[in-house]
């Protein structure tokens, strides 16, 4: 019996992911914006801490996004989080949630 409720599960999310009913998370950022001066676009610089895989030094890697906000209340060098999203244009697959 048990073995029939594992089956049964997993058969179950298969037909959840066919259908689009079985979600994945959405990645969210925490970066600043270091650049406002486009109509309802936000450019978004993402650092983090990467180490070396052979001298094991930690060092900063930079990452800038486009993000996508609807009114203009955010200023350069607010500290914000951008969500993934769908494809709003060619750079632009980021929107941006709340200040941080």
């Amino acid at each position: 019996m048990k073995s029939e409720c594992s089956e049964y599960s997993r058969h179950s999310d298969t037909i959840r992911m066919i259908l689009g009913l079985y979600f994945m998370p959405k990645k969210q950022l925490t970066g600043t914006i270091i650049s406002n001066k486009m109509q309802r676009t936000v450019v978004v610089e993402v650092e983090r801490i990467k180490e070396h895989p052979k001298y094991k030094r930690r060092y900063r890697v930079r990452k800038k996004y486009k993000a996508h906000t609807e009114g203009g209340e955010y200023r350069v060098g607010d500290r914000v989080i951008i969500e993934e999203c769908r494809p709003i244009s060619k750079e632009k697959k980021w929107r941006v949630i709340r200040k941080a």
